[in-house]
């Protein structure tokens, strides 16, 4: 996975309609449409700060079951949902968007920084840079404050990455 990473807060139908697709271009059709009907509320692309993210916020890895829940939860984490083989889409249900939500909001600067740098330059392939870091310490603080909104109106968020 090296693309794009976005996530979108679901309504309940939006979220139900993709837990019922039944092959992976129906799932895609929604996706597609969701991503068209979404406002800058419901959508947050963390380009490819995503992957780092993931890695300071797991284990150091980029499995799906990297780390604890729900820190791990925040990028790959939730129901893996099946979108072919050329992209990845996770969801998240109301309820373990609020305990990311929750276990986002004391995650400081200095602690991410320190798993940043700990990172395995054999397995990451960033910079691993003071500019490095500083992008993805302005997208985890987007994603911070992307999962406050959703959980605060009671939102499940999917996020999707070409595979």
């Amino acid at each position: 996975m090296g693309g794009i990473g976005v996530h979108f807060a679901l309504t309940a139908e939006q979220a139900t309609a993709l837990l019922e697709a039944d092959d992976p271009a129906a799932l895609m059709d929604l996706v597609g449409a969701i991503e068209e009907s979404a406002d800058d509320a419901e959508h947050l692309s963390t380009d490819k700060a995503w992957d780092a993210i993931h890695r300071c916020l797991s284990d150091g890895t980029l499995t799906l079951d990297a780390g604890e829940y729900p820190l791990s939860h925040t990028v790959l984490g939730g129901e893996p949902l099946d979108a072919g083989d050329d992209y990845f889409v996770s969801h998240l249900t109301p309820e373990q968007v609020k305990d990311v939500a929750v276990a986002l909001g004391p995650v400081a600067e200095d602690w991410l920084r320190e798993r940043f740098f700990a990172l395995d330059p054999e397995d990451y392939d960033g910079a691993r840079d003071d500019e490095d870091f500083a992008y993805t310490w302005s997208n985890f603080t987007e994603v911070r404050d992307f999962f406050t909104r959703a959980a605060g109106n009671g939102r499940a968020v999917i996020f999707t990455v070409e595979a």
